[in-house]
């Protein structure tokens, strides 16, 4: 009986040991789980940068809000990467229709609005801009080998250092204090001057030309520009032109030349108007 006993005791203790070999790593295999489920979760889709964009901004975030704002309906321009009137008046819609204050102004609040109202939006045009987001216009943005970067690109066109700093000169001296878009305007009549054949086939020789800019005449031009006139310039290099095509522009406050007035006027931005 005590024998029974023993070996009865015996596969007991065997089975509660072998219990308690495999129980364990069922324990111990619960936490790894849980640490691996963990970086899944916190992964998500970028999107927007943390810059405020408005009127004048340039790059990733305004080629996606223009986007956002086109997949609600808001915007029926072209996705440009720019944020000029059009898109300015969708924003303050946009802005509007949800309950914001309607300034134009893209914070972080007006991100998070149009994000949730569009999370099934996906690119679907090819973004014109180069690079990333350069956030605020007004001169604020960038950093000084940014902005070099940016200018250089435009040699594609041939031009040089030289040519692209007396471009911004031009435009800081001409428009400063006008609205961004006016600026990039005066930089495009520049270059539509350029291509034209009965201009002078440079910048400077177009800016220098006799009587043609008044920045020349009371020497503003050799004023030290701004970024917002140097990202003027970057813009109407990159083909934007608010201008139209234009080949003049005046200020009808200031303007003294009767023969300006006879040029067909083609719209007014700011205090200028443009004309062929």
């Amino acid at each position: 009986m005590r024998k029974m006993n023993l070996w009865l005791f015996t596969a007991i203790l065997l089975i509660s040991v072998l219990g308690i070999r495999y129980l364990l790593p069922e324990h111990t295999a619960a936490p790894s789980a849980a640490h691996n489920d963990k970086p899944a979760e916190e992964k998500a889709m970028p999107t927007f940068s943390s810059s405020t964009v408005k009127y004048g901004s340039y790059g990733q975030d305004v080629y996606e809000l223009q986007g956002r704002l086109k997949y609600l309906g808001f915007y029926n321009g072209k996705i440009d990467s720019s944020f000029g009137s059009s898109t300015l008046k969708s924003v303050k819609w946009f802005q509007s229709e949800f309950g914001m204050k309607a300034d134009g102004v893209v914070g972080a609040k007006t991100k998070l609005k149009l994000y949730n109202a569009s999370t099934k939006w996906s690119p679907t045009e090819p973004p014109l801009h180069k690079g990333g987001s350069d956030g605020d216009g007004g001169g604020s943005g960038g950093t000084a080998n940014k902005e070099q970067d940016n200018m250089g690109s435009a040699n594609a066109l041939g031009l040089t250092e030289n040519e692209l700093k007396i471009m911004a000169n031009a435009v800081y001296g001409e428009a400063r204090g006008e609205p961004f878009e006016g600026q990039v305007a005066v930089a495009a009549v520049i270059l539509n001057r350029v291509n034209s054949p009965s201009f002078p086939s440079t910048p400077s020789g177009v800016i220098f030309q006799p009587g043609a800019f008044t920045a020349v005449a009371d020497g503003q031009i050799y004023l030290e520009p701004n970024a917002q006139a140097k990202k003027a310039v970057e813009q109407a290099l990159n083909g934007w032109d608010p201008s139209g095509g234009c080949l003049y522009y005046f200020n009808p406050k200031t303007a003294t030349s009767k023969w300006i007035w006879t040029r067909p006027q083609v719209k007014t931005i700011g205090q200028h108007i443009f004309c062929m």
